[in-house]
């Protein structure tokens, strides 16, 4: 939901010109661009990806060995949690980093170094987490391939696989593990270089824009029985859905579908997110799509209609660029509800 304080929205006459000359030229700003994208191994973390209270922690014990850094760490953690410290499974999956009982007696460290090993504290699970994973690399380090690819299917399938294989074995759960946690990877990690433009922020700004002067609604997915009316994330994961991505549902979780473009390098199509709390992307609130000129459209809250804002409020949070592989690698059944915008 948007907060008062955002600009009313532009005549829908207007925004409609508008809109179109942004989105004939998102394709060329595209082009202009993919020749000079680039990239690079994880150096950092993307603002606010991981909440501030797990930051330091994650950014120390990331770097505990050359198979991991902290990215890849907040993926995992993401993708077995979703950050929730009181997270438990079906199966008796317990804490942040959702380890059995009995792997943690094997494998759970005093990662603060105050005489317990408390399953259930962020304090020892994550840097338990990034020591099993580091030892997991140690026992296939001989293996040929990606070291980290190599961990990750040992992780998922067991290390006598990934040895007997001589890589990433071929089952389908454990190829799709590797490919969800990297591609998760790019999610959290701070890009160091210029983020690759989309190539189906078009259509999904085309679809986006038909619906201005709609009505907003609270928990809105545009069906007929809603009257066709959305809430910010609604807008927004219908939108992607009409270029076959499926975004979450809730914006927070949105934010985590791609790599996250700085404010000066924002293209039309990408999502861009406010919050109150500007350390902790579990904090977000409202999401909109970009659409050029410092303007998005967006579902700003009850009472309002979908419009044109502007993105230079206070509660500028930070942008995602949407990618297939990104949004197919977010978590859909994490342990209980973690609530969300």
């Amino acid at each position: 939901m948007r907060k008062v304080w955002v600009v009313s929205g532009i005549g829908i006459g207007l925004c409609l010109s508008f809109v179109a000359l942004l989105v004939v030229g998102t394709f060329s700003a595209a082009a202009g661009l993919a020749g000079g994208a680039g990239g690079g191994r994880a150096v950092g973390l993307a603002k606010g990806a991981v909440p501030a209270l797990y930051q330091p922690l994650v950014q120390k014990w990331g770097n505990l060995c050359p198979a991991i850094n902290p990215a890849l760490l907040a993926a995992q953690l993401y993708q077995e949690s979703g950050w929730n410290p009181r997270a438990q499974s079906p199966a008796d999956a317990r804490g942040i980093a959702q380890f059995i009982p009995g792997t943690w007696a094997s494998h759970g460290v005093d990662g603060d170094r105050d005489g317990d090993r408390d399953i259930w504290d962020p304090a020892d699970a994550i840097p338990s987490a990034a020591t099993y994973d580091c030892e997991l690399a140690g026992y296939v380090k001989k293996v040929p391939g990606d070291q980290t690819k190599n961990m990750l299917a040992a992780y998922n399938a067991g290390a006598y696989a990934v040895i007997k294989y001589g890589g990433v074995p071929p089952y389908r759960e454990t190829q799709n593990y590797v490919k969800i946690i990297t591609s998760l990877e790019e999610s959290f990690a701070r890009p160091v270089g210029r983020v690759e433009p989309s190539r189906q922020a078009a259509g999904a700004i085309y679809f986006a824009q038909k619906k201005l002067g709609t009505k907003y609604l609270w928990g809105g997915n545009g069906t007929p029985e809603q009257g066709g009316r959305f809430d910010c994330s609604g807008l927004t994961q219908a939108a992607y859905r009409t270029v076959d991505i499926e975004l979450p549902r809730v914006a927070n979780d949105q934010y985590n579908a791609g790599p996250h473009p700085s404010r000066d390098e924002l293209l039309p199509g990408d999502l861009v997110f406010f919050s109150d709390d500007l350390t902790n992307s579990r904090a977000i609130r409202h999401v909109g799509l970009y659409v050029g000129g410092g303007y998005m459209i967006n579902a700003p809250y009850t009472g309002a209609v979908i419009r044109f804002d502007k993105i230079d409020t206070p509660d500028y949070f930070g942008a995602t660029r949407v990618t297939e592989d990104g949004a197919e690698a977010l978590p859909t059944n994490l342990p209980e509800d973690r609530g969300g915008a």
